[in-house]
């Protein structure tokens, strides 16, 4: 797919789409970028046009160095919605991608029809959790280019469940669901990845997301989907949205982690597939 770039906000966004239909936009999470959206993104074109981008500070978009705020990165959105002259679209965030979304549709209720939340948070924990989360991530990508696969294996315990790290250190070359290989999250990783400023001026943003006394405000019917294995964003967490969000329908992913999306590829893609066709 070629690379395709918008100026929005006086950055220049990275994005790509696919298929035809309704727009679903969709939202990466902290340190990912639009690659990471490759398990989705076959099951959902066969009935939606798709819309992926980068975030300011990742993949191909540009990388300001300043601190970032949820308002910028909402306005990112609202910006690419206009220079794609979608008045209107579902719009779907994981982790960090949850939080934007929350945050987009508090701003700018109007242009979201239904909404998909996944492994998120309506505030980060705690300052102390969040500068470890940030750490961890600045030395992930000094690691990654010394030893990719030692470094993605120990990662992954934060991402996904025992069994199925295991399934992935036996032998990286196998293809998940016939989908995806763990060499293939590794390039990933490895392609445009974040630097540390990129990391430090996102956590800026993340270090003041807190809308958990407004989620009672959003309207749109909303999916609420978390790994039951997720250190990260906890079932608890997940369930809190829910329960703030009046039009919301709550989902666990048995035996996953905060990998959800793609340790349990199949079973999520067609929960969300539902929700958005119904």
């Amino acid at each position: 797919m070629t690379e395709l770039y918008a100026k929005v906000n006086g950055i220049k966004i990275s994005y790509e789409i696919y298929g035809k239909g309704y727009p679903v936009i969709l939202v990466h999470g902290y340190g990912g970028s639009k690659k990471g959206w490759f398990i989705q993104i076959p099951a959902l074109l066969k009935e939606f046009k798709v819309i992926a981008f980068d975030n300011r500070g990742s993949g191909k978009s540009d990388h300001p160095d300043y601190p970032y705020t949820m308002e910028m990165y909402s306005d990112d959105i609202n910006g690419l919605m206009d220079f794609l002259k979608i008045e209107k679209a579902h719009v779907m965030g994981v982790s960090l991608g949850g939080m934007i979304v929350q945050n987009f549709i508090l701003k700018y209720p109007e242009r979201v029809n239904k909404l998909v939340l996944m492994n998120t948070f309506p505030g980060f924990p705690n300052t102390q959790g969040l500068e470890l989360y940030r750490a961890s991530k600045v030395q992930y990508y000094e690691d990654l280019k010394k030893n990719p696969l030692k470094t993605f294996l120990n990662s992954a315990r934060g991402g996904y469940s025992r069994e199925f790290r295991k399934m992935m250190e036996v032998d990286p070359k196998r293809k998940f669901y016939g989908l995806w290989s763990l060499e293939d999250l590794i390039n990933n990783d490895l392609a445009d990845p974040m630097t540390p400023q990129d990391i430090n001026n996102a956590a800026a943003a993340i270090a003041k997301h807190n809308v958990t006394d407004r989620l009672h405000e959003i309207r749109s019917k909303t999916l609420v989907l978390c790994g039951e294995k997720d250190r990260l964003a906890s079932v608890s967490i997940n369930k809190l949205i829910h329960e703030k969000i009046p039009n919301s329908v709550f989902k666990i992913i048995m035996g996953a982690g905060h990998g959800s999306n793609l340790e349990k590829a199949p079973e999520v893609n067609k929960i969300i597939l539902d929700f958005l066709k119904e």
